[in-house]
């Protein structure tokens, strides 16, 4: 499975903190509501399987409460003032199933090969300055014919939306995310076989993509 994809907006980790350092503080009562129902959907699918759990792009955990409490959840993400916020809800919420909240760079994971049963990346690959890579990291921490799924917006060709996130993904580096980011960015390795690929309630804004890594 490899992409085509077209060149991205550029965007670096210090676009990635700088943009997370201002969203913190109010990102549960902003974004948070609007991601907070694919982010049930995703964990959801998830919690079908068994073992262990790792969730890049953690943020302030909001998915983390919603995990059956017999997977063993880790999670990362690079900003720790969104970390301080997720283990202060791990403490509030008494989540034990959550082995531990690292700061960490997605595009150089801090884990064996073949760690995980299932890796997760909700709401991430738009923010990341190298999606291929982390990509290419989800894929060496699963374990063969474990479970990659990916939770994100893909931008689209036509229309008055496509047109808007061209428009904006000049200001990619303000935003701390791509506006324009087509779904192709993330087919990168004959490992994976897409099984799933569907929009999420309420409005498809924001697609599941659920892969298999084969070897």
């Amino acid at each position: 499975m490899q992409g085509n994809a077209r060149a991205l907006a550029e965007i670096d980790n210090h676009d990635v903190m700088r943009a997370y350092r201002r969203w913190a503080p109010v990102y549960d009562a902003t974004f948070g509501k609007v991601v907070e129902a694919g982010i049930k959907q995703a964990t959801s699918l998830i919690n079908r399987y068994h073992g262990k759990v790792l969730e890049v792009g953690v943020g302030t955990g909001l998915s983390l409460s919603h995990y059956k409490h017999s997977l063993k959840v880790t999670g990362i993400d690079l900003s720790p003032d969104m970390l301080a916020r997720a283990r202060e809800r791990v403490e509030r919420k008494r989540l034990r199933h959550v082995e531990g909240l690292l700061e960490m760079d997605a595009t150089a994971l801090e884990f064996p090969d073949k760690s995980f049963d299932v890796t997760a990346a909700m709401f991430v690959m738009t923010v990341v300055p190298d999606p291929v890579q982390v990509m290419n990291e989800l894929i060496r921490v699963t374990k063969p014919g474990g479970h990659i799924l990916i939770v994100n917006h893909f931008s689209i060709d036509k229309g008055l939306r496509a047109v808007v996130e061209k428009r904006l993904a000049r200001f990619s580096d303000i935003l701390g995310w791509r506006p324009d980011f087509p779904v192709e960015t993330l087919m990168v390795s004959g490992q994976l076989k897409l099984e799933e690929r569907r929009p999420l309630k309420p409005f498809g804004f924001f697609t599941l993509l659920r892969f298999q890594r084969l070897t």
